[in-house]
Parts: structure tokens; C-alpha cells; sequence
């Protein structure tokens, strides 16, 4: 289950509801059987703990794949910046597949050293 918290806490928000609105209704022992049934998967959903999948080293040392990235009548590139302190940003210029990472957030303007393409430059 790739969502296994999230998918609990949603079933047991609905059962809730759902008992809620049975128990208004005039229902009352199955409003109470989905309401108290909510309440459990509530309970077990906050419960459960969120699986990592990246260890925080990993995570600072992510970098895009070096891949070309398709021609859409203009220079294509993709740049990825660190929101967390050291700031690093990575470059993917699109045509060669370079990754580049530079220090600090993204540049104003950028040439790739691989293939002297001019990626983007930002007008003060």
C-alpha cells in the first residue's frame, strides 16, 4: 500500500460522516456500527508511521538524470533549487543532457559549458 496514513485517515473521515448522517437520519444502530468502524480507522491512521524512502543524505545529493529533453520549438531546460539551507540549484540544459550544479539559487542567465548554449537570461 503506497499510501497506507492517508488512505486510513480519508476511510475513517468518510465512515465518520457517513455514520453521522445515517445516525440524523433515524438509523441508529447502523449509523453507530460505520460511525464507531470511522472512528477505529481514524485512530489507526494516525497511529501508522510514514515510511521514507530516502535517507536525508540521499536526498541532499539528488540530482535530475542527465537526459535530453525533447525540441518544443525553443531551448528546453529544468532547474532544481534546494529550498533547505545550503542552497544548490541543478541545471539540466535540454538539448546535450548536462546536469550542472551551481551554488546558490537559480542564476539570472546561464550558458551550458557543455554545448555554449544560452539557456535563459532574466532581464533586471
Amino acid at each position: 500500500m503506497k499510501n497506507g496514513k492517508e488512505n486510513l485517515l480519508i476511510a475513517g473521515l468518510i465512515c465518520l460522516v457517513f455514520g453521522a448522517f445515517l445516525t440524523v437520519g433515524g438509523i441508529y444502530s447502523m449509523g453507530a456500527t460505520i460511525g464507531l468502524a470511522g472512528l477505529v480507522l481514524f485512530i489507526v491512521g494516525m497511529s501508522v508511521n510514514t515510511e521514507r524512502t530516502m535517507s536525508p543524505e540521499e536526498i541532499e545529493n539528488w540530482t535530475p538524470s542527465a537526459e535530453k529533453l525533447p525540441d518544443a520549438g525553443r531551448v528546453m531546460y529544468r532547474v532544481d533549487t534546494t529550498l533547505d539551507e545550503p542552497k544548490r540549484s541543478s541545471i539540466l540544459c535540454g538539448p546535450c543532457g548536462t546536469v550542472t550544479l551551481v551554488d546558490g539559487p537559480k542564476p539570472n542567465g546561464y550558458i551550458c559549458p557543455a554545448c555554449s548554449i544560452q539557456l535563459w537570461q532574466e532581464e533586471e
